[in-house]
């Protein structure tokens, strides 16, 4: 009976540890769908050239021109990652490419990669959507673009100014974990490390 006991004790101690690794992996999963679908590098960018841009919020009109273009520039950017995916192709080189209703365009070197897999779908125009809704909330809020375009908001608005930001980011954060970017998801190509 303490044999068959411990045996018991023993699966139950595997299968709730085999859940709780689920559900970190699960976790783990969901962060990095969440990384690979926020403008990092927009945002960084963007944050990198404003004070300079805006002339450290001190603007002119050449100014606000410089601004409104990286603005635009760097929104047009984040819609644009939302569209584009790479594969591996036949002569073994990772290929980028822009998603279209039929597959991949252009599709250079990839005999051997079914394009039909990278279609056009709806959740990529509304992951385009929130990305760009996160990149213009953070930039839109920066201090020297405020103080370049909008000053008088600063502070008449200082609430909607700390509380936008907030819930823009921790609904479009719920709603990338959630949903991952179809995208994101097919990596058809394996690590360099797992290739024979």
């Amino acid at each position: 009976m303490t044999c068959s006991n411990a045996t018991q004790n023993a699966k139950i101690l595997e299968s709730s540890t085999s859940k709780s690794s689920s559900k970190t992996d699960k976790t783990f999963e969901g962060f990095a769908s969440l990384v690979k679908s926020l403008p990092t590098g927009t945002v960084f960018l963007s944050q990198f050239l404003e004070p300079v841009l805006t002339n450290s919020g001190h603007c002119r009109t050449i100014n606000k021109y410089l601004s409104g273009i990286l603005l635009v520039t760097c929104g047009l950017s984040c819609i644009l990652s939302s569209f584009t995916d790479s594969c591996e192709g036949s002569d073994d080189r990772t290929h980028y490419a822009l998603v279209t209703p039929s597959g991949l365009w252009p599709a250079t070197a990839a005999e051997s990669v079914d394009l039909k897999k990278y279609r056009l779908r709806l959740g990529d125009f509304v992951h385009a959507a929130l990305s760009v809704a996160v990149f213009m909330v953070v930039a839109l809020f920066d201090v020297n673009t405020q103080q370049c375009f909008y000053p008088s908001l600063q502070s008449s608005e200082k609430t909607l100014i700390q509380a936008l930001p907030l819930v823009i980011g921790t609904v479009s954060g719920v709603l990338f974990v959630k949903f991952p970017h179809p995208l994101a998801q097919q990596n058809l190509h394996p690590p360099a490390s797992e290739r024979p």
